[in-house]
């Protein structure tokens, strides 16, 4: 039984894929290990949020190489889909695999195996229309999970690279969330974490109106999920209208990440936020009236250029 190894960087969205791609390995018979023991394959899902992400995808890239000399090291993720051609000359590195590639994670791997020749694979990430999905997951929480309910950024703000990374948003068919969800429930996990690349944006592809706050109120009934939270959050999503449904929902925790990334007005401009300081705090002073325990964290983004 071959032995495989799972190191996993970046956001929620990486380790739901992860928690994906152990399923598929578990189901074709590999055992999965720490990625501190000997595996015969290590696989590195990367991410390339900031110049620091970048560095730690490529020392763990090559860190794992240690572990076993004749093992094959995988590389797959954000920062593979951007930097291919640099993820490339790591010499420890034996396949790269962009983020549409996971699905097929085994089978790539399988052929590289019998065949011993170099089979890496990084679709352009512009060209995926639609939201795949990653079948069965495992969770290795008792308590919590995370569901991923979209993919991909269309808002393009200045400093982020990751739409380059992930495409255009990709939502998840809301039929696939509740299913997924009502089997968590049966598995006696009692909180949801609602994730993705940027939920705001759920739904935006659909033809049919559905939004996200159509998806969390069907959530909302499921049995046997008491909790429902949400991931980091896009400020201009929490509009009246969203935060007078969602204060319906008893299962909504009462804590909302709000991305706000900078105080001052002309640096949100430059960042392409599309928000001002006293929308964001107008934003803000809703979820007080209607949550008199809201708890708030945010981002900030220190030292941001400014224009010559």
């Amino acid at each position: 039984m071959k032995k495989v190894a799972f190191i996993t960087l970046g956001c929620k969205v990486n380790q739901y894929e992860t928690n994906a791609m152990i399923q598929q390995f578990i189901q074709k018979g590999y055992q999965i290990v720490e990625a501190s023991q000997k595996a015969d394959i290590y696989i590195v899902n990367t991410c390339t949020v900031t110049n620091m992400s970048d560095r730690k995808s490529r020392q763990m890239l090559r860190r794992v190489r240690e572990k076993n000399q004749e093992g094959i090291v995988v590389a797959c993720g954000c920062y593979v889909q951007v930097a291919k051609e640099e993820v490339e000359k790591i010499k420890e590195i034996d396949l790269v695999l962009g983020n549409n590639e996971k699905k097929e994670m085994i089978e790539i791997i399988e052929r590289y195996i019998n065949k011993n020749q170099c089979n890496n694979q990084v679709k352009d990430m512009k060209q995926q229309k639609e939201y795949i999905e990653l079948g069965e997951i495992t969770y290795t929480e008792k308590t919590r999970a995370f569901i991923k309910v979209q993919d991909g950024c269309d808002r393009f703000c200045s400093y982020c690279i990751i739409p380059y990374a992930r495409g255009r948003v990709r939502s998840r068919k809301p039929e696939n969330v509740i299913e997924e969800i009502k089997q968590i429930a049966q598995k006696e996990i009692k909180e949801v974490v609602i994730t993705g690349i940027h939920i705001a944006s759920y739904g935006k592809d659909f033809e049919k109106e559905y939004r996200l706050i159509d998806l969390l109120e069907e959530i909302n009934q499921i049995e046997g999920i008491e909790r429902i939270r949400l991931g980091s959050i896009e400020p201009l999503l929490m509009t009246e209208e969203f935060i007078k449904r969602l204060s319906k929902l008893e299962k909504i925790c009462h804590h909302f990440h709000l991305s706000l990334q900078s105080g001052c007005d002309e640096t949100l401009k430059r960042m392409n936020r599309r928000y001002s300081i006293a929308e964001f705090s107008k934003i803000v002073q809703r979820l007080r009236n209607s949550y008199e325990d809201v708890i708030l964290t945010t981002d900030i983004i220190v030292g941001f250029p400014r224009r010559k």
